[in-house]
């Protein structure tokens, strides 16, 4: 490790208060969202522009810093409504916009607001971030399809800060910037409306002979997901600023373990402890949640045909399933009371709670007492208490997780 490497920040996923809370609370150094308009996951959970001041207020006191998405394209027809946006973001406190139409960019150099450019502007060069910085760029998100020699070309050539993906979904477009959806079933990629057409199983038939293939073992559309974390060493090297992890249109128990796991790498990359060990480890923690198998993306070179995905859904080793809900939680003596609404849990499971304000909190079970009796099992209908430290609230929504491997 050298002494002159910058620690990057990590930036974290939020579509809701339950992920934005759970990326803050594992860790996160900052957060990026969209309002209901101009972003690129339209179709994910978002925030309302009311909403601003209190993720700013939120985030400041965590001492996180907020990054609002607006890149889309823009119409003409919409102009008014961006620097509306833009305006009301810098009053609530908004640290930056992250954009890609040139429309924005130039609003928010008019008024004094910083702002990143998208990994849909493909940047891949020096002399791109060059020109981006004279309309006002204070970062770029690097195209996907920048290798780790390229990165480390360009950081040699720019004193922009650069930010890049380290986990998460890829698309098979350039820089996610695709028609397909936009093709088949009128809701454009570029406005934020992808229905992800490319994941789905196809039929590939031959007019002539009448015969047809299904392609659902490739699935050669449907990139694996990427993950960094058994080079994550090497990204920090390379003098990135910002490891950004994608992941809007997923679960909060996603947004958790993936910023606590790279939380923990990078900071033990720092006191000298990450090892190869702790890597594999991490590795396994990563697999048990939403994913489409794992692919180092372009870092060392173009994807093979190994990198698809094989499979339309997830890979995970694990899934939450429902099992009831918190009737009350007792601070003074730590003890959480829930109803069980479905299924049965055991002594030696682990169950995740969920919540708007307590977002989400895994635990294994050590002893319980159901029905106000010490037991090891507890069924469809029982109550149980036992011992938690952390707070929950009043109908945060509790889960068992099953292996599936």
């Amino acid at each position: 490790m050298s002494s002159i490497v910058k620690k990057p920040e990590l930036m974290a996923p939020a579509g809701d208060w339950t992920m934005l809370r759970a990326a803050v609370s594992n860790g996160a150094d900052a957060i990026y969202f969209g309002v209901d308009k101009l972003n690129m996951r339209a179709k994910a959970k978002n925030f309302f522009v009311d909403e601003l001041k209190d993720i700013a207020l939120y985030c400041k006191e965590n001492n996180v810093l907020t990054y609002l998405t607006l890149n889309t394209i823009v119409f003409e027809e919409e102009l008014q409504e961006v620097e509306e946006i833009i305006l009301k973001a810098k009053d609530a406190g908004i640290n930056r916009i992250i954009c890609w139409d040139l429309a924005v960019a130039e609003l928010c150099h008019k008024h004094n607001f910083p702002f990143a450019i998208s990994t849909q502007g493909s940047i891949s060069n020096s002399v791109a971030a060059s020109v981006y910085k004279r309309l006002g760029a204070v970062r770029i998100v690097l195209a996907r399809e920048c290798s780790l020699d390229e990165i480390k070309k360009i950081r040699a050539n720019t004193n922009l800060e650069i930010e890049a993906f380290i986990h998460g979904a890829m698309c098979i477009a350039i820089s996610g910037r695709c028609f397909m959806s936009h093709h088949l079933f009128g809701q454009s990629a570029n406005r934020g409306e992808c229905v992800q057409p490319c994941r789905r199983e196809y039929e590939v038939i031959d007019s002539a002979a009448e015969k047809s293939l299904i392609l659902g073992e490739d699935y050669v559309m449907s990139p694996k997901d990427l993950c960094t974390i058994e080079f994550i060493d090497q990204l920090i090297e390379a003098g990135i600023d910002s490891f950004k992890i994608e992941g809007r249109k997923r679960a909060p128990e996603y947004v958790a373990k993936v910023v606590s796991v790279y939380r923990e790498a990078i900071d033990l990359y720092f006191e000298g402890k990450l090892t190869a060990e702790k890597k594999k480890e991490f590795l396994t923690e990563l697999e048990k949640v939403y994913n489409r198998g794992f692919s180092s993306g372009f870092y060392f070179g173009i994807p093979s045909s190994e990198d698809y995905a094989g499979v339309e859904g997830s890979k995970a080793t694990t899934r939450k399933v429902y099992l009831g809900k918190v009737l009350n939680y007792y601070k003074q003596p730590e003890v959480a009371h829930i109803l069980i609404e479905s299924g049965k849990v055991k002594v030696g499971d682990k169950i995740i709670f969920i919540g708007e304000t307590t977002a989400v909190i895994e635990i294994e079970i050590k002893e319980m007492r159901v029905n106000e009796i010490e037991n090891t099992e507890a069924l469809k209908g029982d109550e149980i208490t036992l011992q938690l430290r952390q707070l929950v609230r009043r109908n945060d929504k509790v889960y068992i997780i099953e292996n599936l491997k």
